[in-house]
């Protein structure tokens, strides 16, 4: 018996629905069919009354039953779209989430009169800001830096598909090399979800992201913080700018260390959920 690509469609939906929802389940069937044919949403919708050959059905299937483990259709297929780009994503890094891009864009918007700016990304991850400041900033000079290999092995493909110049380096958030300095820059989304905070996570979070760029312990939730501001302190040239991405729990007591640690000039800045998730520092 034949299956058109509609009955398809509406068949996994069904299947997801339970677990991610009617309007999540919907998006993540399109974005299977997309990878499988290439096909956009139209595209799909003029080929819904056609039948689908057994191999499709397959294909569909298996990228279903890895989504019902839990598994980020990010990781199934290895890309992700963000900030205009389609990065390569993989288990040795974390997916790019929507927050990271106001953060990217707070800078582009603050900075994009300027050229030729020296940047920094700390704990770069799959490289994801520091390819789009090096995408939509003019001609920056951009370091970035990773503690994992593989992460900055998965961030220099991102670059090079982009077709842009960054100088990667494997290293530690909380040892910087003081070599690294006169930066106009210095920009980091470190590690900073509490321990205590796990059983609150979804199981495709916790169970698939990589716990050495999520987790920062109870005992010194700053731990990432403290030490980047305080190299940034010296790395910054006058009126350099560090951005912090922020865990909102506790944006509070980053900004108390930091007026008690030389910074004067802090703003925290909200997302687009209200929640504290930004921080700007000016060396002054």
């Amino acid at each position: 018996m034949s299956t058109t690509l509609k009955q398809l469609i509406d068949n996994s939906r069904q299947r997801l629905a339970p677990l991610y929802g009617e309007r999540e389940a919907s998006w993540l069937v399109r974005t299977i069919i997309e990878h499988i044919k290439g096909w956009n949403q139209v595209e799909i919708l003029l080929n819904s009354d056609k039948d689908i050959s057994d191999f499709m059905i397959g294909e569909v299937d298996k990228a279903i039953v890895r989504l019902l483990a839990n598994e980020p259709i990010q990781y199934i297929y290895g890309d992700t779209y963000w900030y205009g780009m389609t990065l390569k994503v993989a288990p040795s890094v974390l997916i790019p989430r929507p927050e990271t891009e106001e953060l990217v864009d707070i800078i582009v918007k603050a900075h994009n009169d300027l050229s030729d700016l020296k940047v920094l990304d700390v704990c770069t991850g799959s490289g994801c800001i520091a390819v789009a400041l090096a995408t939509y900033l003019r001609f920056p000079e951009i370091t970035a830096i990773d503690i994992s290999s593989d992460a900055i092995d998965i961030a220099n493909i991102n670059a090079d598909n982009r077709k842009v110049k960054i100088n990667f380096l494997v290293d530690d958030a909380t040892n910087l090399p003081m070599s690294l300095n006169n930066f106009d820059i210095i920009v980091s989304n470190p590690p900073y979800i509490m321990d205590s905070e796990k059983s609150s996570m979804s199981p495709n979070v916790l169970d698939y992201e990589p716990s050495l760029a999520l987790f920062a312990p109870d005992s010194d939730p700053l731990k990432f913080y403290k030490s980047i501001a305080s190299f940034a302190f010296s790395a910054l040239k006058e009126n350099g700018v560090l951005y912090f991405e922020l865990n909102p729990l506790t944006a509070d007591n980053l900004y108390t260390w930091m007026n008690e640690n030389g910074w004067s000039d802090v703003q925290m800045l909200p997302d687009m959920y209200s929640r504290t998730r930004f921080m700007i520092a000016r060396k002054q």
